[in-house]
């Protein structure tokens, strides 16, 4: 059995825990010259003194600890280690769970591989291995945004901190600061906009469908139409959706709960609690942002306005369109 365990591969990259740092025979025979310490605990710096490189990222062990946002300053510790020539030991206390994530991390940017993958090609090293459920979710997170160099300017990122923001508020039983409430249309205006949903009153667009929740709902199996179309769940008496620059208004007044104003009948079409509430439909929504179904008019798009790029003017079709000679 190996002193130290080797991640599987042509790379010198080995992974354990913090009593790996006393096997300095082994260590040094696998010429390790880069070691990057996972964990929040006082390191002896005699340990580190034979190493060419020392990095330490201070986190606990727990599912609420942010370790996304070190994943471009790790993956970058690690190979640049691995371009020296040397070898690269990262390490925890117990070699299980943050020292794991870094590793996985590492190896889903180089070789383009899933949280899953990476999860067992890691245990082939070290079997114990099994980051904790926040890390796990983290790493999928990573993988999903294409495990990008700049993780903080990311929109999945921005939104995951944005939903992280939300459920510390809600812990606190408070509404999220101001500053922090993420309006979806002023950072990502993107996608096909299969639908618009209007204020049935004045007509004025309040939301598209890029903006509106997953929302899981029985009804959606009864469709018979055999096309598969993509609507919105039937059995619900709200549209749940991303907040809009239109509600910041009323968001950002610190309250926990109130009512949502059409912006320019002033009529009530919906309401927000950020504690969350229970839909009709007996789903329950965190942070619940919602029109409500009698208040709007859902206008489906064409197939050709679905398609048309954003910014792309519309083109009448032959015959209707009108020659500079006949204006």
């Amino acid at each position: 059995m190996a002193l130290i365990d080797r991640v599987p591969g042509d790379l010198n990259l080995y992974i354990g825990g913090m009593f790996t740092l006393r096997r300095r025979d082994a260590l040094q025979q696998a010429n390790i010259t880069h070691v990057l310490s996972v964990l929040r605990l006082p390191l002896d710096d005699n340990l580190f003194s034979p190493f060419k490189q020392h990095m330490v990222v201070e986190v606990d062990d727990v599912e609420d600890e942010n370790l996304l946002e070190r994943f471009p300053s790790t993956n970058k510790f690690i190979q640049d280690g691995l371009d020296g020539g040397g070898g690269v030991l990262v390490h925890c206390a117990m070699g299980k769970s943050r020292s794991a994530t870094c590793v996985m991390a590492y190896l889903m940017q180089r070789h383009n591989i899933s949280a899953a993958q990476a999860l067992s090609h890691v245990r082939q090293a070290r079997s114990i291995c099994e980051p904790n459920e926040g890390f796990m979710r983290q790493l999928e997170l990573y993988g999903q945004m294409q495990t990008p160099d700049n993780v903080e300017e990311t929109p999945a990122y921005q939104r995951w901190m944005y939903q992280r923001e939300i459920e510390l508020s809600r812990a606190c039983g408070q509404a999220p600061e101001a500053e922090k409430i993420r309006f979806e249309d002023e950072h990502v205006i993107e996608g096909p906009v299969k639908f618009e949903l209007r204020c049935r009153k004045c007509r004025r667009p309040l939301a598209t469908s890029q903006y509106l929740l997953p929302h899981e709902s029985t009804s959606n199996t009864d469709d018979k139409s055999g096309e598969g179309e993509e609507t919105s769940p039937r059995n619900c008496a709200h549209h749940f959706l991303d907040p809009l620059s239109w509600m910041r208004p009323e968001l950002e007044q610190g309250k926990l709960e109130g009512r949502l104003e059409c912006p320019k009948c002033h009529t009530n079409v919906g309401k927000y609690a950020w504690q969350g509430m229970k839909c009709s439909c007996s789903e329950w929504i965190v942070p619940a942002i919602s029109l409500a179904k009698g208040r709007v008019d859902e206008v489906r798009k064409s197939v050709a306005e679905i398609r048309r790029p954003p910014g792309a003017a519309a083109v009448p079709p032959p015959g209707t369109g009108h020659s500079r000679q006949n204006l």
